[in-house]
């Protein structure tokens, strides 16, 4: 079968090679049968013998009339369905033609494409022969493309960087290429590439000139170096201006406190707290400047340590409250019972941040008070700060520029109250450092609110908070002439469960008491001490808790008589656990045991020792006679013995010597920039012969006025124990003479911000 196939399949070949010779021997054939049949019939019906019958001949000459038609009709649906195919075919030519055309069209577009391209293109061979160069490529080599093709020509290379390797094979590198019209980058892409089945693979090379884009890199690489060079000479700029500035402002302040402590007339008073106010103002305008500058230079960093949340609210508004009342405002905070009692953050920089808020809203306000709430913020873990004050409120225009470096509400806000505008440009970039958000609400005339929200995570090892007295059923009368710490002091108590009634006028409560029996009666100082008396001796028959409430500076005002109807008393800004600790503790308190009570704050503030019980040995390293001066005068009152040296070398050899003797120094105060042997390389020399010899480590506490954070390091690194940021004052002396005589070895001086922000 497969024989006859091949046969057939040859002859049909040879007929298409051969139409003519096919078309003869089929038209031979077909007259050969014709004449054959007709002949052969014709002469058969007139033979003899033939028995001739005309209706057999009739049926013989029908059938091959029909046989005749049958194969007429067979022929012509042949060559209809041949006509069809044809047609088909002529259609599918048509076609491929024109598929073709647009073959050629896009070859041609291609290559012309190709030819034209602004990137250099170029096909080599495996032996690395050129089959193919574009026209930017030609231009390149200054060459034709007839001498380039079938030539192993190669650009001269200057300069070869460094080359990757693609996951598709891809090779990428760039090349500095020597050219006619200079030197020049191109960034080459090679792969290889085959463009038919049956020949090897060639490799193809495109490169784009990238001169300006390099030129652009490298010079954004200079201009970077640069810019990271000014800022460490900015750095170095503010290092040695805070020390420049802080050295003589430590002269300043601490002369000015000594001056204070001595007899001084009143006119000489009043100059005298007059310099330490002006002192006390330059230094928070240095810590602002020098906080935005640390900010701008992203040396900003944040901690991330648990720290008691009601501690802080509550000790910023202690702080903050002998300014208030001095400007006769009321200054109070509640802190939500939903909050942990400890969470995880920067303490220190949320101090700073809610110091500046609340500073500025008692700063702007003249009547009424400031509030600091905290509460539960809209998302999980996050905790809303709200700092709200009664004054003068801010414009619209001027809210959406208030968070912009150096602004201020308006001209007359920076004439009459002055500032640097960076307060709150500070506190911004702070919160947003820490991942929260800063929001205003004010309105001209009716207060600010500002909306400090940060997410905080709780402490899983918060300790346990203070026992919230139990008030559910009981009354609670607050007679107050102001309304912002009552208000917040009668939503703690009703978050206790209590009824509150808050009262300002004392007829209405005296005429309220009798109404039902109260837990307990608060009463305000600033109704006078005489209505106070009078009240709390209305409310003895009615509440067995008469408590009075004042503040320290009106301390020693409430002088009570021995038979005052007072039970107990409290210190504003109320401190919630002092609250309730008044609230559930017994009802009744002697009268005199009040007045001692009140009395012995005062007593014992005169009664405390202002030396510790021994007085320590201290080597004092300062070059600058004044501050040295200063710390003889501070340590010589606290009761100490003082040494003082003016460098390093003789720090070095009085320490020496003094531990030779038997009588090594308690403590040494170590100033860091120092002529000639520098505090950090002296107390590397002293920690290195401590190291070679057995005996006590000699505690030593670093005086620097740079309050940057490598400065810290470089202390901690060189083998000290802490650091005393200039201008240092009797305080935060005696604090950390007080660590060493309790053995304590954190003698870390309060974080570097430690002064309120006074700009708006």
């Amino acid at each position: 079968m497969g024989r006859m196939i091949q046969i057939k399949l040859h002859l049909r070949r040879f007929a298409r090679r051969h139409p003519w010779i096919s078309l003869s021997v089929r038209s031979f054939v077909i007259f050969s049968a014709t004449f054959g049949g007709a002949y052969g019939f014709i002469a058969g019906s007139r033979s003899e013998h033939s028995g001739y019958n005309p209706n057999n001949f009739a049926i013989g000459a029908s059938f091959l009339f029909a046989v005749a038609c049958l194969a007429l009709v067979t022929v012509s649906m042949r060559l209809r369905f041949v006509r069809k195919k044809m047609r088909k075919i002529a259609l599918h030519n048509e076609a491929l033609a024109d598929r073709n055309w647009e073959l050629q069209e896009a070859e041609g577009r291609s290559r012309s494409l190709f030819e034209s391209q602004g990137d250099l293109i170029v096909l080599r061979d495996g032996e690395g022969r050129i089959t193919f160069v574009n026209d930017a490529y030609c231009e390149l080599a200054r060459k034709e493309r007839g001498e380039l093709i079938g030539s192993r020509f190669q650009l001269t290379v200057i300069e070869q960087g460094e080359s990757a390797i693609e996951a598709n094979g891809t090779r990428i590198h760039d090349q500095r290429i020597e050219t006619a019209l200079g030197a020049r980058w191109i960034a080459w892409r090679e792969a290889l590439v085959r463009f038919d089945a049956g020949a090897p693979a060639e490799m193809q090379s495109v490169g784009r000139d990238v001169t300006d884009r390099t030129e652009t890199e490298r010079a954004l690489a200079e201009a970077r170096d640069q810019a990271d060079a000014a800022n460490r000479a900015k750095s170095r700029f503010l290092a040695m201006a805070s020390h420049e500035i802080r050295t003589p402002l430590n002269g300043i302040l601490g002369m000015s406190g000594l001056l204070l402590d001595t007899a001084l007339t009143p006119e000489q008073m009043t100059y005298a707290k007059a310099v330490k106010t002006s002192g006390d103002a330059l230094l928070a305008l240095i810590e602002e400047l020098l906080d935005y500058s640390k900010i701008e230079a992203g040396k900003i960093d944040l901690e991330s340590r648990p720290f008691a949340l009601a501690g802080l609210i509550e000790d910023i508004t202690e702080l903050l409250a002998p300014r208030a009342q001095a400007r006769k405002l009321e200054i109070a905070s509640f802190i939500d019972d939903r909050l942990p009692a400890q969470v995880i953050g920067d303490a220190a920089r949320l101090r700073q941040v809610l110091l500046n808020l609340a500073g500025n809203a008692i700063k702007f306000t003249a009547t009424g008070g400031v509030a600091l709430i905290v509460e539960p913020g809209i998302w999980p873990s996050e905790i809303s700060f709200i700092v709200r004050d009664t004054g003068m409120g801010i414009a619209p225009a001027a809210q959406e520029r208030i968070f912009r470096e150096f602004e201020q509400a308006d001209d007359r806000i920076a004439r009459s109250y002055g500032g640097t505008g960076l307060g709150l440009s500070i506190s911004e970039r702070i919160v947003k450092r820490m991942g929260g958000r800063i929001a205003l609400e004010s309105e001209p005339g009716k207060g600010s609110t500002f909306t400090v929200s940060i997410p905080l995570a709780a402490s899983e090892s918060a300790p346990q908070p203070f026992a919230a007295p139990d008030l559910g059923g009981r009354s609670v009368m607050l007679v107050a002439p102001q309304s912002i710490e009552a208000s917040l002091v009668a939503r703690r108590l009703e978050r206790w469960g209590g009824q509150t009634c808050v009262v300002s006028d004392p007829d209405v409560a005296r005429a309220l008491l009798p109404e039902r029996n109260w837990h307990a009666v608060l009463l305000d100082h600033a109704l006078g001490i005489e209505t106070v008396e009078a009240l709390a001796t209305s409310a003895r028959p009615f509440a067995p808790r008469r408590i009075v409430m004042f503040t320290p500076a009106t301390r020693q005002e409430s002088q009570f008589s021995a038979a005052s109807s007072l039970t107990g008393y409290l210190v504003k800004p109320l401190r919630a656990a002092s609250l309730a600790a008044r609230l559930s503790g017994p009802p009744e308190v002697s009268a005199p045991g009040l007045v001692d009570a009140i009395a012995e704050p005062a007593e014992a503030a005169e009664a405390a020792p202002a030396v510790t019980p021994r007085g320590f040995s201290v080597l004092v390293a300062e070059d600058n006679e004044i501050n040295a001066l200063l710390m003889r005068s501070l340590l010589t009152r606290l009761g100490h013995q003082v040494v003082l040296t003016t460098d390093g070398e003789e720090a070095l050899e009085s320490w020496l010597a003094a531990k030779s003797a038997g009588a090594p120094y308690d403590l040494v105060l170590m100033d860091i920039q120092m002529p000639g042997l520098d505090g950090i390389e002296t107390t590397k020399r002293i920690r290195s012969h401590e190291a070679a010899q057995a005996g006590r480590r000699t505690p030593i506490l670093a005086l620097t006025a740079n309050t940057l954070v490598e400065d810290r390091h470089a202390c901690f690194e060189a083998g000290m124990d802490g650091f005393l940021v200039k201008p240092l004052d009797r305080e935060k002396l005696a604090d950390a003479l007080e660590s060493r005589f309790r053995g304590s070895h954190d003698y870390s001086a309060p974080p570097l911000r430690t002064s309120e922000s006074t700009g708006i």
